[in-house]
């Protein structure tokens, strides 16, 4: 026990606050066993970069109108049950890959709108339970550790489904991977239920949270930094992974990636919760904007795999560097907000209506680059431009002013 205590610091680790972590731990390594393989198995059958665009386009077009959906039932039902609601679709997701097989390709928009909803209900459900379950003193802790976590599923879930794949012949590979996924998110559903019931009360405030943003300057730039957040997250997030897989042709390259970017990742998370205190935030934030920024120049002129592995590794310190602080700082804004006790649902669905607002435009800007202009041009100098979102996070971030952050 003192060993424990000693890794866990001062905080004092509380049995919701467990639960929540090992859910987070679950879906972690769920995610992260079969979400990169999913574009890679639908870009083994299309072939094409816009397909793969309308795909994600359609999971983040989906899941902030779920967001706002989930909201509401999350003032009349438990949250807990809008969490079980959310991996029951993401398992409904995994099923239908499975179900349509080869044809999966020409089910992009079904499949993204599945794990867009499913999005939409769990981490709306998460992010409420996070923001009731952890107190200002341990939310530094709790980012922290559940980034550690990410990045243990990461190391995992990639390199296992990787070898998996590459060693069994037609989609039997595909087939084993998307079904540990949904017997994982099986067991998040089971722990779930040993979650204290949270039921809500009151009236949803949804746009009055979002006209909050003219009466408090702290709220709307978070809500700004968001969507410039946003503007990277949605083209990165599978433009890389094809890189990957087409410098390579293989999967377990691509899990490779994973494990090395995962594996610093891990690393970068657990110093990045014990070292990051209150008053480095704003310049924690800017240095980790500026380092993953220029990672974009390791591959955007000569994509090889070994410059993606640099890239991968950049990025693996940088992102702990901004998402432990910036995280804590946006809750802590969230926190301090008018009606926050009452409206703190509200607020949650404002910021991620913003952060995927960002991501629509990010995939709308991809879609117009391949369809007008040439790929191979085109693709880099986006990835430079769009690149700069969370650099840009700090432009918003140094005006933020929170009384007891010291």
């Amino acid at each position: 026990m003192s060993k424990l205590q000693k890794l866990l610091g001062e905080v004092e680790l509380t049995r919701d606050l467990t639960l929540l972590l090992l859910i987070g731990g679950l879906y972690s390594i769920s995610i992260s066993l079969s979400n990169t393989f999913v574009n890679i198995y639908l870009w083994k059958q299309s072939g094409k970069f816009l397909d793969l665009a309308i795909y994600n386009l359609s999971v983040v077009v989906l899941q902030p109108l779920t967001f706002i959906l989930a909201g509401r039932w999350a003032k009349k039902i438990d949250r807990v049950i809008v969490l079980r609601i959310g991996v029951t679709f993401l398992a409904l997701f995994y099923l239908s890959v499975l179900f349509f097989g080869s044809n999966a390709s020409h089910f992009i928009i079904i499949l993204g709108g599945l794990l867009g909803i499913g999005y939409g209900f769990y981490w709306l459900a998460f992010n409420v339970l996070t923001f009731e379950i952890t107190e200002p003193e341990t939310r530094d802790f709790f980012n922290g550790f559940l980034g550690t976590l990410n990045s243990a599923g990461g190391m995992i879930g990639p390199i296992l489904a990787g070898f998996i794949i590459s060693r069994l012949t037609s989609n039997i590979g595909y087939t084993i991977v998307f079904g540990l996924s949904l017997l994982l998110f099986g067991v998040a559903v089971v722990t779930s239920f040993f979650l204290k019931r949270r039921p809500a009360h009151g009236s949803y405030l949804f746009k009055r949270i979002l006209q909050e943003r003219k009466n408090n300057q702290n709220w709307r730039l978070i809500t700004n930094a968001h969507f410039v957040q946003g503007l990277r997250d949605g083209t990165f997030v599978f433009v890389i992974s094809v890189f990957v897989f087409i410098s390579t042709g293989s999967e377990f390259a691509l899990g490779t990636f994973g494990l090395i970017n995962s594996g610093i990742s891990f690393i970068g998370y657990s110093l990045a919760s014990r070292l990051i205190k209150t008053k480095y935030r704003k310049k924690s934030i800017l240095l980790g904007g500026l380092f993953l920024y220029l990672a974009i120049y390791v591959i955007v002129f000569e994509v090889t795999f070994p410059r993606l592995l640099i890239y991968g590794a950049i990025i693996a310190l940088a992102y702990p560097m901004i998402l432990v602080p910036y995280i804590s700082m946006t809750y802590d804004v969230i926190g301090k907000g008018w009606k926050a006790a009452e409206a703190r649902i509200e607020y949650i669905v404002v910021r991620e209506l913003f952060l995927n607002c960002g991501r629509v435009v990010s995939i709308l800007c991809f879609i117009f680059a391949i369809s007008f202009f040439n790929e191979q041009k085109s693709i880099p100098i986006l990835l430079m431009i769009i690149g700069a979102g969370h650099l840009c996070i700090s432009l918003f971030i140094r005006r933020v002013k929170i009384q007891s952050s010291g």
